[in-house]
């Protein structure tokens, strides 16, 4: 196989993913809603996931607090990946399991969305977070791939990446944390 075979294919695969997203506009619509809500009430948007997902919820958060498009005042938002020592200690003490689920108790309250960000939907540290969130009262957005995994039956909404091969999964996961942000700003 060339090069010019695997960057075709990557191509063709990138935008049968993406055109594939089309159902789910009603339900990133809806995710918009919950987002802007939250936020308009007071609260904060928490957003977590591991790897290149953990880099797609610090994205997000920085396009939220920052800004997306427009000039506006900062939303609150908050990746959970962000602090090493609160990650290396409490994944030291209570293993990599809490070190999502600890900072949602000890941060989120009422009236905050938590986004858990897995393309497989089985990393038990963000389900962990989530069914925190959920004992605490928090409403849950899922950015998953596959078939969900686990995290598709936790999260109060999902919005399913039509893929089960990472790379474009997370391709589809910024491209609607993108979406999500601009509508969200335009309510703001």
């Amino acid at each position: 196989m060339t090069h010019t075979d695997v960057i075709d294919r990557c191509i063709a695969d990138h935008q049968a993913t993406i055109a594939a997203l089309a159902p789910l506009k009603p339900r990133i619509a809806e995710a918009a809603e919950l987002l802007r809500e939250c936020l308009a009430a007071g609260g904060t948007v928490f957003l977590m996931g591991n790897g290149g997902s953990a880099a797609d919820s610090q994205h997000i958060a920085a396009e939220l607090v920052g800004r997306f498009k427009r000039e506006r005042k900062g939303l609150a938002a908050i990746a959970l990946t962000t602090d090493s020592s609160i990650l290396t200690s409490v994944g030291n003490d209570y293993g990599f399991d809490h070190v999502f689920a600890r900072q949602v108790e000890a941060l989120c309250r009422p009236g905050d969305v938590l986004v858990g960000i897995s393309t497989s939907g089985n990393s038990r540290n963000v389900i962990a977070a989530i069914e925190a969130g959920r004992r605490a009262g928090l409403r849950s957005i899922g950015l998953l791939g596959g078939s969900g995994g686990a995290l598709m039956g936790l999260c109060d909404l999902v919005l399913l990446a039509p893929s089960a091969e990472t790379a474009r999964i997370q391709e589809a996961h910024i491209l609607i944390g993108h979406i999500l942000c601009e509508l969200v700003e335009a309510g703001a």
